[in-house]
C-alpha cells in the first residue's frame, strides 16, 4: 500500500527528559506544527527548552491546518527528511506507523506514559508501542453565550438535541447587530468541515459506508444532516461561512459575534480567557447534540500529537523535545505563566484529578466526559466496516474526505443544492472506493 500513500495521503524540562539517551549536541530541530493557539503558546516557551538543552536549537514551521497536512504527508511519503518533528493526529499515526514511517517513542520512566488518558494513548499506539505523544486531545461540544440565551428566553439543556440548537440559534440571531445564532465549520477539508459534518452525520444516525464499503450519501440520514446543516448556516450563520474553519469561528466567537459555536473542546480555554475573549464571563457548555431518537452524540476523538519521521537525522534530540513538550512539567510551566485554564487539555489523567485545574477550568468535566464517551470503534449506530470518530481510518479518506468537503462547502456557498452535493459525493466516492479495491 505505498504508491505515495495512495495519492499522498526550561529547567522544569530536566526531569521530563530524564532516562532518555543524551540527545545529539549542536543540532537544529525543524518542527512542523499547526497554527492553533496551544501550539503558538508552545513556541513562546521554547526558550525554556533550549536553556535546559543548550545543544539543541529549534526551528518552527507553522502552517494552516490543511497546508500542514498536505506538506507533512508529502514529506513523509517521499521520505524527504524536511522535518524532525511532525504535528499529526489520530488519523495519521496508526497508518503511518504501520508503513514504517514513524519512530517508536521511548520517553523514559519520568515521563509517566501510564498517566496518558487510555483512549488517547491507544489511538496513538500500534502493537503496544507509542508512535506519537499527545500535545492536546479533544472531543467536541457546544459553547454558547449565556447572556444572549437569557435575554432571548432560551435554555440550552446539558444534553441538547439538534432541534434545541436550531430553536436557540433562531432566537439568538440579530444580524443587524452582527450577532449570528450559530457558527459551524464551512472551510473544505477532511479535517475541517468534514470533521464537523461527519460528527454531525453520526449524531443523525448516518454512516459513510455500509458493510460492503458502499457510500451512503443517498441515505435519508445524510440528506437530513446536510439539509439541516445548510439551513442553520444560511438562516442563522455568518456571511462567508464556507471559508470559516476552527480558527475563523474561534475569532468570531471571541469577538461576540456567535451565539452558539459547536466545535472542539480545546477551544474552551480560549473562549473563556479574558485576555483574548470579549465574552469570557458569559460562556456555557453542553454536550454535542443528537438527532431526537438517535442514541449517538457524535463524540469525536482527536489528538494533535508530536511524532518523529524515520527520515529525521536528529531522532534523539527529537525524542528529548517531545518528552519536554508533552510532559507534566510542561503543563506546570504553562500554569505558572498563564494559569491552569491555559494548560493543553485532554491528554493526562492527572490533570483532571488536579483540584487547581478543576477550579480554574469550568469546562474540565465536560471535556473529559466527552472524550471518554467517544466510541471510535463504532462511530455510527449502524454497522460499519471502519473505525474512527469524525473520520474513516483508511488511507484513502484524506483524498475522499477533502473532495466531499469541497462539494459540501460549495453547497454552503450557494453554488449547488444539497441534493446535488450529496449526489456528487455519492458518485465520486463510489468511483474512488471501486478504484481502490474496496468495492468489488
Amino acid at each position: 500500500m505505498t504508491t505515495t500513500l495512495r495519492a499522498l495521503l526550561g529547567a522544569t524540562a530536566l526531569c521530563a527528559t530524564a532516562g532518555i539517551a543524551a540527545a545529539q549536541d549542536n543540532v537544529t530541530l525543524t518542527i512542523a506544527t499547526v497554527n492553533n493557539g496551544d501550539m503558538i503558546r508552545m513556541q513562546g516557551l521554547t526558550d525554556e527548552f533550549t536553556a535546559a538543552n543548550p545543544g539543541i536549537q529549534v526551528q518552527w514551521v507553522t502552517l494552516e491546518e490543511n497546508i500542514l497536512r498536505e506538506r507533512v504527508t508529502t514529506d513523509i511519503a517521499t521520505q524527504g527528511g524536511q522535518y524532525d518533528v511532525l504535528t499529526i493526529g489520530t488519523y495519521e499515526v496508526p497508518i503511518w506507523a504501520k508503513q514504517g514511517w514513524l519512530v517508536p517513542l521511548e520517553l523514559g520512566d519520568a515521563y509517566d506514559v501510564d498517566d496518558l488518558i487510555p483512549a488517547v494513548r491507544d489511538a496513538l499506539s500500534v502493537d503496544g508501542k507509542l508512535y506519537a505523544a499527545p500535545f492536546y486531545a479533544e472531543s467536541a461540544m457546544v459553547m454558547y453565550r449565556t447572556d444572549l440565551a437569557e435575554a432571548a428566553g432560551v435554555t440550552i439543556p446539558e444534553a441538547p438535541t439538534w432541534a434545541d440548537i436550531r430553536d436557540a440559534a433562531a432566537k439568538m440571531t440579530d444580524k443587524s447587530k452582527e450577532q449570528y445564532g450559530i457558527c459551524l465549520r464551512g472551510k473544505p477539508g477532511w479535517g475541517e468541515n468534514m470533521g464537523f459534518i461527519t460528527a454531525m452525520a453520526n449524531s443523525y444516525g448516518a454512516r459513510w459506508f455500509d458493510t460492503d464499503w458502499k457510500p451512503q450519501f443517498d441515505s435519508e440520514e445524510w440528506k437530513a444532516t446536510l439539509t439541516d446543516y445548510l439551513a442553520m448556516m444560511n438562516e442563522y450563520g455568518p456571511p462567508g461561512a464556507s471559508s470559516n474553519g476552527f480558527n475563523e469561528n474561534l475569532s468570531l466567537f471571541q469577538q461576540g459575534k456567535c451565539a452558539i459555536w459547536i466545535d472542539a473542546t480545546v477551544a474552551a480555554s480560549f473562549v473563556t480567557d479574558p485576555a483574548t475573549s470579549t465574552v469570557a464571563d458569559n460562556v456555557g457548555f453542553a454536550q454535542f447534540p443528537n438527532r431526537e431518537g438517535v442514541d449517538n452524540r457524535g463524540n469525536w476523538l482527536w489528538a494533535w500529537s508530536l511524532a518523529i519521521p524515520t527520515s529525521s537525522d536528529a531522532q534523539e534530540a527529537a525524542q528529548t523535545f517531545i518528552a519536554w513538550a508533552t510532559s507534566k512539567e510542561y503543563s506546570e510551566l504553562v500554569a505558572e505563566r498563564e494559569g491552569w485554564r491555559a494548560v493543553p487539555p485532554g491528554t493526562r489523567t492527572s490533570l483532571y484529578e488536579n483540584p487547581d485545574y478543576q477550579a480554574e477550568a469550568p469546562f474540565a468535566a465536560m471535556t473529559i466526559d466527552s472524550i471518554n464517551a467517544a466510541n471510535t470503534q463504532k462511530a455510527s449506530v449502524q454497522d460499519v466496516p471502519y473505525t474512527g470518530g469524525q473520520f474513516v481510518a483508511i488511507p484513502e479518506f484524506q483524498g475522499i474526505g477533502t473532495a466531499v468537503g469541497q462539494q459540501f462547502s460549495a453547497a454552503l456557498a450557494g453554488q449547488m443544492s444539497a441534493e446535488d452535493a450529496l449526489a456528487a459525493a455519492q458518485s465520486n466516492t463510489t468511483r474512488e472506493m471501486t478504484r481502490a479495491g474496496y468495492i468489488k
